[in-house]
């Protein structure tokens, strides 16, 4: 594993990934004409670094804009506004044309791994699919690569013959990890990929994705909304509320010292194994994205709010070195 000091050294190197100022808003039509009447604000105005052979964590509740900000990084959507620079070239003014070789450097994971393997293919024909796009044209060679990175997600090459329904969740989960080593990617995104898995299963999932960062210096977006997992898998943690990032740190601190007030709130409300405890949900509702209030989205839920959070849009500003926190009152 890396040590302390060989991830300080890489932060100072150009980062793997850079989100600068990004947005995603979608349009509320009605109507027999189907008029845009309002604007669902997903994602609005999201920064964060992601260094080379690191993961960075985020986290937050259902309907946060997470798994938006995930298809914009991948750039399966379009930003309305702001930069995503991948290896320091910005990838928003790019063509689909200009865009096609990234789409081996960045890959997915995802979150139902029955919905994203196609049925009518074998898994074999699942995994060899990267490597024909990667110029693999040899059948007999193909073959082989798929077994080797069969056995690289845990899987015997023997079941590359069978149909994904002939398969466990886990099982299935570990063919989608081998489709996204394929293609030989640097980055992948990984949108909940355990969500839907057992709970020992997801444990075993979750150390192979840190085995195979740390054999093949993979990089990671890790979303998820359980703070433990991200706590496992992270080196970095954005919190995310309606839109936009909250806190912002790397995992250590953010554990040992959590600022923001609805970072303490999922601190509060997430359950400990082995202790018995009286669970604390944050009181009040998540408000519409589609009006979100002025000043801090979390005023409403808030116990330290005051008039100046309703006042003007709060900054993300650092508290501590290498700590933001999106909150006037600290």
């Amino acid at each position: 594993m890396l040590s302390k000091l060989d991830k300080d050294i890489r932060m100072t190197e150009q980062p793997l990934l850079k989100v600068e100022r990004l947005r995603k808003y979608f349009p509320v039509r009605r109507g027999f004409f189907q008029r845009t009447k309002a604007w669902v604000k997903a994602v609005d105005g999201v920064d964060f670094t992601l260094p080379r052979g690191q993961t960075l964590g985020l986290v937050g509740e259902s309907g946060c804009g997470k798994s938006t900000v995930a298809r914009l990084t991948l750039r399966l959507l379009c930003p309305d506004e702001g930069s995503i620079f991948y290896e320091g070239v910005d990838t928003v003014p790019l063509s689909e044309k200009e865009l096609k070789p990234l789409r081996t450097q960045i890959q997915i994971i995802f979150q139902d791994p029955f919905g994203s393997l196609n049925p009518r293919m074998t898994i074999g024909q699942t995994v060899e699919e990267g490597l024909r796009v990667r110029g693999v044209q040899d059948r007999a060679e193909r073959k082989q690569r798929a077994g080797m990175l069969l056995q690289m997600a845990g899987l015997s090459p023997e079941v590359a013959d069978r149909y994904p329904h002939e398969f466990s969740g886990g099982q299935r989960q570990r063919v989608g990890i081998a489709r996204a080593l394929s293609v030989e990617p640097s980055l992948i995104v990984c949108d909940e990929p355990v969500s839907a898995l057992d709970v020992s299963i997801q444990a075993q999932i979750l150390n192979l994705l840190k085995t195979l960062q740390h054999n093949l210096g993979l990089s990671y977006l890790f979303i998820s909304h359980d703070l433990n997992v991200v706590g496992y898998m992270s080196d970095w943690i954005a919190v995310m509320y309606l839109g936009k990032i909250m806190e912002y740190a790397p995992a250590d601190s953010l554990f040992d010292h959590p600022l923001h007030p609805y970072t303490n709130a999922l601190f509060e409300a997430a359950p400990r194994p082995g202790e018995r405890q009286k669970l604390k949900p944050l009181a009040g509702d998540v408000p519409s994205p589609i009006d979100p209030p002025p000043g801090c989205r979390f005023q409403g839920r808030c116990p330290l709010a005051e008039r100046q959070c309703r006042d003007s849009e709060i900054e993300l500003r650092e508290i501590s070195p290498r700590h933001f926190v999106r909150c006037v009152k600290l």
